[in-house]
């Protein structure tokens, strides 16, 4: 991430925070290392979770905007710059950037970015903004004014779903969001697969809280994964007892990931990832998602209840 800042062109000079949120191996001395290259400041604190941090790294900074990201991403060389230029031409309050694989990524690694990004999987829609769906802005990739961050508090101190929910308090507010498709960022994301399925696992749980949270907000695609699991199950079921075509559906499906991530990648090692990743993306969303509306509308807790490593 550091040397990639170095790297941008023209030369930027941003004003950096790190923070460390009470990792138990200690970044310091390769932060130390850009002291010359970069104006930076190292900031470590006890953990809080991604949002306080965040947070903490703002109310630090003295500038008028900031850009946020994660240590696992890699900047390209024009990244500041193309943000400059459309900020200066039209301003908003917040904008989202997309994000994208790198040549040196693993194809494990690769294949998570085709199943978080693909069409076939999540419709495309963490990569664009059309007239009908507002892009909705995460964390690993984001901007915000001092002025929205001020208006809306920031993240809040929830650990899943924080950017979700700053993206609809920003919206509450008034504040002018947009997508800057061309301001991407090459994402790392997990490196094992029991990690990507428990990230998932904790995106699909905090989405029903987050509905409850913020009312209006709920649609039936959030439903898809779940809907996906219990049809997978289905399916084998059926199949037990004869019937094939649940399972038949699912062969067609897994060739069209198999096909598509092939055509993209041009490589068969990340294409056959790809169907592995879309189907712990798809259980791991499902099941966290079936659990929170099971303990939040059958058994009637409220939300902290329903997921406290949310909260915690």
């Amino acid at each position: 991430m550091l040397q990639s800042i170095v790297e941008q062109k023209p030369v930027a000079n941003p004003e950096i925070i790190v923070v460390e949120d009470g990792s138990s191996i200690s970044s310091s001395a390769i932060v130390r290392k850009f002291d010359e290259s970069l104006q930076i400041k190292y900031c470590f604190k006890k953990n809080s979770g991604p949002g306080d941090s965040r947070n903490y790294g703002m109310d630090r900074a003295t500038g008028d905007y900031f850009i946020l990201l994660d240590s696992d991403c890699i900047l390209p060389n024009y990244y500041l710059s193309i943000i400059k230029a459309v900020l200066e031409d039209d301003y908003v309050d917040a904008f989202g950037g997309p994000d994208s694989a790198h040549d040196s990524f693993s194809s494990w690694q690769k294949a998570i970015n085709y199943s978080m990004t693909s069409f076939l999987t999540t419709g495309g829609l963490r990569n664009k903004e059309t007239s009908s769906t507002k892009f909705q802005l995460r964390s690993f990739n984001m901007g915000l004014s001092k002025k929205a961050y001020h208006l809306t508090g920031g993240f809040s101190k929830q650990r899943i779903g924080e950017d979700i929910d700053l993206n609809f308090k920003l919206l509450a507010n008034s504040c002018s969001t947009r997508l800057i498709s061309e301001a991407f960022v090459f994402h790392k994301r997990r490196t094992s697969l029991p990690a990507f399925f428990r990230q998932t696992r904790n995106f699909g749980a905090a989405r029903p809280i987050l509905n409850k949270m913020h009312k209006g907000t709920a649609k039936l695609t959030y439903w898809l994964p779940a809907l996906f699991t219990l049809g997978v199950a289905a399916a084998l079921i059926l199949f037990y007892f004869g019937y094939k075509g649940g399972l038949i559906a699912m062969g067609l499906y897994t060739l069209l990931i198999l096909i598509d991530s092939l055509s993209k990648s041009k490589s068969i090692f990340v294409a056959l990832n790809s169907i592995l990743a879309v189907y712990v993306q798809f259980f791991g969303y499902g099941m966290g998602f079936m659990r929170t509306v099971f303990r939040l509308y059958v058994q009637g807790k409220d939300k902290k209840a329903a997921f406290p490593a949310m909260f915690s």
